[in-house]
């Protein structure tokens, strides 16, 4: 049920016409067990303004989409929605963002661990142990 009315949602908002909703993406859609709500996540294009427009555009225009489920999907009881923006886009460029510094701090290729610095230093290697288990001595 989630899915499907992900997909009608995703149709019926890019058909609208409110110029406070800009580039939005439904993300996701949870529907209670009983069908009387349902959260829908979506992601908007743009900055922090441009999502409390969005968001107040797709709450006024509520009941044209909840009109255009009950149109599309044959259920017993449409179900109210509520528009919540998603984080999880934010969430994961911030991250990637993260791991490109880190990157750049610890260079490619080398471990985070300092093992580098242990081998570049004379420490301890493994080829004693390759050794032992061939069959040669330490």
């Amino acid at each position: 049920m989630n899915e499907t009315l992900r997909e009608v949602l995703s149709a019926e908002i890019a058909a609208l016409k409110d110029p406070r909703i800009g580039f939005v993406t439904v993300t996701g859609v949870e529907v209670s067990a009983d069908l009387r709500h349902a959260r829908v996540y979506v992601s908007v294009m743009g900055g922090a303004r441009d999502r409390e427009r969005t968001l107040a555009g797709l709450q006024a225009a509520r009941g044209h989409l909840q009109d255009g489920i009950a149109a599309d999907v044959r259920i017993k009881r449409t179900p109210q929605l509520t528009f919540h923006y998603d984080e999880s886009i934010d969430r994961g460029l911030r991250i990637e963002t993260l791991l490109k510094r880190y990157e750049g701090e610890v260079g490619p290729g080398e471990p985070a661990d300092g093992a580098a610095a242990d081998r570049e230093a004379g420490g301890a290697t493994n080829e004693g142990d390759d050794q032992a288990e061939a069959g040669g001595e330490r």
